[in-house]
């Protein structure tokens, strides 16, 4: 589901972002920053609870809901999945060295591993860091060796295997 959501980002489907054609940002107040808090915490929160929580009406709560939305400020709303209870007790980051300016042949292909959750171009010793959830150790181990290793572009993996977690929610 994730990979799905990374799929509709603008920027991954080629669209004028990454052609640097978007208008910068417009910048976001107290009231907007307070929204966003509020909806990282309860992405189901109503409008009118978002309304009175922030002290505006409904109406402006509504249409700086939707600004934020069509800014790209709001990229989505879904569920916080506890992978464990969902049948996927093995989560591991995978950090992958890429043969140089394979970027976008590399992510497509990560995007069809099954339990792919977040996959990030970075700078530094490795060249893309991937979060997956698997059904447990033997199904990582399979995904790295068979999946990941077979792809022409991958050069090196490094499996980091995750023992705890915690989200860092917003505070009320």
């Amino acid at each position: 589901m994730a990979s799905e959501q990374m799929a509709e980002r603008p920027e991954e489907a080629g669209g004028q972002e990454e052609a640097g054609a978007q208008p910068p940002p417009r910048p976001l107040d107290a009231v907007d920053q307070d929204i966003l808090r509020m909806l990282q915490a309860d992405g189901r929160a109503s409008i009118r609870s978002v309304a009175e929580r922030v002290h505006v009406s409904r109406a402006n709560a509504y249409a700086r809901i939707n600004r934020l939305v069509e800014d790209g400020v709001i990229r989505g709303f879904g569920a916080r999945v506890d992978h464990e209870r969902a049948g996927h007790g093995t989560s591991a980051y995978i950090t992958l060295k890429i043969v140089q300016n394979s970027w976008r042949t590399v992510r497509s292909q990560l995007r069809q591993l099954p339990g792919a959750s977040h996959i990030a171009l970075v700078g530094g010793d490795f060249d893309v860091l991937l979060l997956v959830h698997t059904p447990d150790n033997r199904a990582l181990r399979e995904l790295v060796l068979t999946r990941l290793q077979a792809i022409p572009e991958v050069l090196s993996t490094r499996t980091l295997l995750v023992f705890e977690t915690e989200g860092l929610e917003p505070q009320s």
